[in-house]
């Protein structure tokens, strides 16, 4: 028997253990622990359908034990790898593989055109016989010594009748550690964590927009005394309504929401003529009523005004100066720009279920994209306009930011994937698997799983690009960053792959990726960019992931509720240095509303629970009372206090970390009550992403409201008001 079979009790237990010996192979769990510390057995089905993501065919046991075969033999097949990561300090090898006996010689190039000497080592690798054919590898050593960046290795080799053949790879060398965090190591510095689209003011168009935020850095450092101002992902949705609510679903990562641009704030508005600003103006206007609701905010009729808007601007003659500056903004972004400006104007003509995606449109060189290009030249140039907006706005946001006398700056978060169908899942091709998505297995929090509902990076076809779409993507949220916070950051490392077919989100396993790349380049990118990296290292995770984070100097992420093990809440002087501390977080609710229980009831409503409603309010009030205990037996916290105090003494509480990074969340230091995000959850069942700020009484607050807010005063005030403290052994912060 040579088929798996799936009928009665019948096992092929041969082509089992095979599958999984290829499943490990190639980093795909057969198995995990899950949040209740139990071992769970991964499905062959499932294995078999995340392979076949990965292309690879698993129907019979000849079928793995080829791929087996193959994957062995790969390296062998090839003159040299399709990219080497390094990292500074360490001599890193790499392996060159000619006809037995071939000489092949090899140099090295960086990226400013300067010579690298790369020496062969004295290493002895027997020959593999490979495709008919004796094969030889031969060692070279790339030095620890080489310059950061992006570098260029050649090997060339002669053959018996005197082919010459080259290969190039590149050589990407990355920092042991990151400077900008290890500058932030002489006291402990504190942020304001936003929704951007969840604060208006009053020039806002319904949403908050990149005006809003570039006032909110100024309110924030200028008069609070921030350091950074820590907003949710600004990536790029669909051009068309209805718009995207979960800023952690965008259709691409690299490029920017035009949702969140201030039209007035637009040099050319100005040049408009009287009759055409008279209608940008009439269109602002109209938003007057929607600035002041706290029910539920409107992204489409935000969308649809501005955008219209927007095409008056465009059509305004720039002047030479602006006209040379957008096409240089143009030149540097490259392909990937002119990619998602074609792929917007298409999806302008095209729905998601169109046909067209699938065969005329359906990646960027089809021969009908060629002549689409040509016939929506105006258009594509728009969408082009558009993000070269986005990044002045952005530009002026983090000026302003550091004109206000904060250290770091506007924070940008970096959701884990894309949008299926969306102009990444288009224009990257198959760098991301088709047939899989990714999510979360269960948990506490989500005991029926997560699906995210995005395509996964593709390993190695990722690897085979050499991570250059990974690299182009980091360099432009960079661009204007004083730090990232990159979700889930544990997706460097592995993510829970969910096949289509699987009946719920815990019907999917974990896929391995290669972290010393993919944490090397972020390193490398943001000491570039000298930005503060912070990873959100929260959920089931193995112990070397901090670990090597640590290693790297990437701040990890502690979120109060969530620190504890089987004695209880971890007292916060036993947090760690490299870190972002805040009470609460965008999936909880704030933390006045967490207090008083209001994430049970709303998950009841919802049928999250997997037991009854009393039984979780009793076990979520004894772990919430034994922090509270932590925070009066510090004197933080009197036993009458009420909400107001109490969200003021907790934030004092995790000051007594030794966590470099504080966090406070905004809708703490407003009063609000309501969660952003439940997760598990679509917009049928909660309005998810669609929350404006209030405060405690329901009553809207504006970015105007943040300069003389009295329960944000006031929190500013308590923080600002520490006592002394003890800390963790080693620590070099002050009080």
């Amino acid at each position: 028997m040579t088929r798996a079979q799936r009928t009665g009790t019948i096992i092929d237990v041969d082509y089992s253990q095979a599958l999984r010996s290829l499943a490990r192979r190639l980093g795909t769990s057969t198995s995990y622990r899950g949040w209740d510390d139990t071992e769970h057995d991964v499905s062959d089905d499932t294995l078999r359908q995340v392979l076949a993501a990965r292309g690879y065919a698993t129907e019979s046991t000849e079928d793995v034990e080829r791929a087996l075969a193959d994957i062995e033999n790969a390296p062998w097949r090839r003159l040299l790898p399709p990219v080497v990561v390094a990292t500074q300090g360490t001599d890193a090898v790499v392996w060159v593989h000619v006809p037995h006996g071939n000489p092949v010689e090899v140099s090295m190039v960086s990226e400013d055109g300067e010579t690298i000497d790369v020496t062969q080592a004295d290493v002895w690798v027997d020959p593999r016989e490979v495709d008919g054919r004796l094969i030889g590898r031969a060692t070279f050593v790339v030095p620890g010594s080489a310059p950061l960046g992006w570098h260029s290795l050649t090997a060339t080799t002669i053959s018996e009748d005197n082919t010459v053949r080259t290969s190039d790879t590149v050589v990407v060398v990355t920092p042991k550690t990151l400077s900008p965090n290890a500058e932030l190591t002489d006291r402990q510095r504190t942020g304001l964590l936003t929704q951007l689209y969840s604060v208006r003011s009053k020039r806002s168009w319904g949403i908050g927009d990149l005006g809003d935020l570039e006032d909110m850095a100024d309110i924030a450092g200028r008069e609070h005394g921030f350091d950074y101002l820590l907003v949710n992902p600004l990536h790029a949705d669909r051009p068309t309504t209805p718009v995207e609510a979960s800023p952690y679903l965008p259709t691409t990562r690299r490029f920017f929401n035009s949702l969140y641009i201030r039209v007035e704030n637009i040099r050319e508005t100005a040049l408009l003529s009287p009759e055409q600003f008279g209608k940008v103006q009439k269109a602002a206007k109209r938003f007057d009523k929607a600035n002041k609701r706290t029910r539920k905010l409107d992204r489409d009729s935000t969308f649809t005004a501005k955008l219209r808007a927007l095409e008056r601007v465009h059509k305004v003659e720039r002047s030479p100066a602006r006209e040379s500056a957008f096409r240089a903004f143009v030149e540097r972004e490259g392909s990937g720009l002119r990619d998602f400006a074609v792929w917007s104007a298409l999806a302008e003509k095209f729905g998601p279920g169109n046909s067209a995606w699938t065969d005329r449109a359906a990646h960027p060189r089809t021969d009908f994209v060629l002549e689409q290009r040509a016939k929506l030249a105006q258009r594509i140039d728009f969408h082009m306009w558009l993000q070269w907006i986005c990044d002045e706005q952005l530009a002026a946001a983090q000026r302003a930011a550091l004109d206000a006398g904060m250290d770091i700056g506007i924070m940008h978060d970096l959701a884990v994937g894309v949008a299926r169908g969306g102009a990444d899942a288009w224009a990257l091709g198959d760098v991301l698997a088709s047939g899989v998505t990714v999510g979360a297995p269960p948990d506490n929090f989500n005991q029926q799983g997560q699906n995210w509902n995005q395509p996964p990076w593709d390993p190695d076809r990722l690897r085979e690009l050499a991570y250059v779409p990974y690299r182009d993507m980091l360099r432009t949220i960079l661009r204007h960053a004083g730090g990232i916070r990159v979700d889930h950051i544990l997706g460097l490392f592995r993510l829970w792959w969910i096949p289509q077919e699987a009946e719920n989100a815990g019907g999917g396993t974990y896929v391995e990726y290669d972290h010393e790349a993919l944490i090397g380049i972020l390193a490398l990118e943001a000491e570039r960019a000298g930005a503060v990296v912070v990873g959100e290292d929260l959920g089931v995770f193995e112990p070397m992931v901090q670990e090597y984070l640590t290693e790297r100097g990437i701040f990890g992420t502690s979120i109060l509720w969530f620190e504890a093990d089987e004695s209880g809440p971890i007292p916060p002087e036993n947090y760690r240095s490299l870190c972002l501390t805040s009470v609460t977080t965008h999936d909880l609710p704030p933390t006045a509303g967490y207090l008083d229980g209001e994430h049970i009831d709303l998950r009841s409503r919802l049928g999250l629970l997997e037991r009854d409603i009393d039984s979780e309010k009793e076990v979520d009030a004894r772990a919430r009372e034994a922090v509270l205990d932590m925070a009066r037996e510090r004197g933080l916290l009197d036993a009458d206090a009420d909400n107001h105090n109490t969200v003021e003494a907790l934030h004092r509480l995790v000051q007594r970390s030794p966590s470099l990074l504080i966090g406070v969340a905004l809708v703490d230091a407003v009063g609000e009550h309501r969660i952003q995000n439940q997760p598990g959850t679509d917009e049928t069942q909660y309005e998810n992403w669609k929350i404006p700020l209030a405060d405690a009484k329901g009553k809207r607050v504006l970015v105007d409201d943040l300069v003389d807010h009295p329960r944000m005063v006031s929190l500013v005030s308590a923080m600002a008001d520490r006592v002394e403290s003890p800390r963790t052994p080693g620590s070099t912060i002050e009080e």
